[in-house]
């Protein structure tokens, strides 16, 4: 006896592993594009952007040209940062799954980082990292601040 193919059942398992390959597959057949043709992309009617990093995957090419309308912070939004790395940009505002799933949708292309422009980015996140790090204990200084006032006030109440 036959068994069908179509009636055999896929593990969940079985089913993300092949989902994970077909990303990975794609990925790797993307064309790689550097800054210099993405700089060409910046208007309404051919718009490029770089989004992402170290901690997500590497920076990579999206064309946002046919989102631009569906935007929800409005196409002006994209169009400032249009040609160039809007990584920055995109962190800071705090996207949802959500958009980071429409965003998948525009991918084209892996950005091709020179060595000086890989040098400049090594660079950028080690300061970025730097201020964090400072920021923290400027944190940590201001909470024990806050605490000892009131602590002082409590201690004044009685």
């Amino acid at each position: 006896h036959r068994i069908a193919l179509q009636h055999i059942p896929v593990t969940a398992f079985q089913h993300c592993r092949a989902q994970h390959r077909a990303i990975t597959m794609s990925e790797e057949t993307l064309k790689e594009i550097n800054m210099v043709e993405v700089a060409k992309h910046k208007s309404e009617d051919d718009c490029w952007l770089v989004i992402g990093n170290a901690t997500n995957g590497g920076p990579k090419v999206y064309d946002v040209t046919k989102y631009l309308d569906d935007h929800p912070g409005g196409a002006e939004v994209l169009l400032d940062v249009a040609g160039s790395d809007a990584d920055e940009f995109f962190e800071d505002i705090g996207h949802s799954n959500d958009a980071r799933e429409e965003l998948k949708k525009h991918l084209i292309g892996i950005l091709k980082l020179s060595p000086e422009e890989m040098a400049a980015k090594a660079k950028e996140a080690e300061e970025a990292a730097k201020k964090a790090a400072a920021g923290g204990g400027n944190m940590g200084m201001m909470l024990i601040v806050v605490v000892l006032a009131i602590i002082i006030g409590y201690m004044k109440m009685m």
